[in-house]
């Protein structure tokens, strides 16, 4: 942090390498799953939805999506214990979700990583922090609960 007006000064890290953590967040039960994949495409959306499925398997996951391209892949074949629903365009703030990404992000702040393995580590350690209520209390807002909410989506 610095005072008003002064630009902070950081070590700056500028790569060509990445990692895409998947996940989902239930803001009823407080229940999370987080999957880290090499890629951001249709095929590894696959492997998550896949795994996801089987967390519970008898359980229905309602899962509140943006509209990016690989989360409408035609080769996608959606397990019948997951149902996607989309949010309108440029809408993120309905996502409950987007409250645990920023929440998470936060934690990356000024970091430094000389190799992905070590920001994998940092990844785990930081997704490990999470429990149910700090999942029900980051993304379980009243209106999530409420039919005005499922009606918008």
């Amino acid at each position: 942090m610095t005072a008003k007006g002064v630009k902070p000064v950081c070590t700056v890290q500028q790569v060509f390498k990445s990692t895409y953590l998947f996940g989902a967040f239930s803001p009823i039960t407080g229940d999370s799953f987080l999957l880290e994949l090499p890629n951001c495409c249709a095929e590894t959306f696959q492997i998550f939805l896949n795994e996801l499925s089987l967390q519970n398997p008898d359980e229905l996951k309602i899962m509140v999506l943006d509209n990016g391209a690989f989360h409408k892949a035609h080769a996608l074949v959606i397990p019948d214990n997951i149902l996607l629903i989309f949010l309108p365009a440029y809408s993120p703030e309905l996502n409950p979700a987007e409250k645990m990404w920023q929440r998470i992000k936060r934690d990356f702040t000024n970091k430094f990583f000389n190799t992905l393995d070590e920001l994998s580590l940092f990844i785990m350690e930081s997704v490990g922090t999470l429990n149910r209520h700090l999942v029900k209390s980051t993304c379980g807002y009243s209106y999530v609960f409420s039919n005005t909410y499922w009606t918008i989506i």
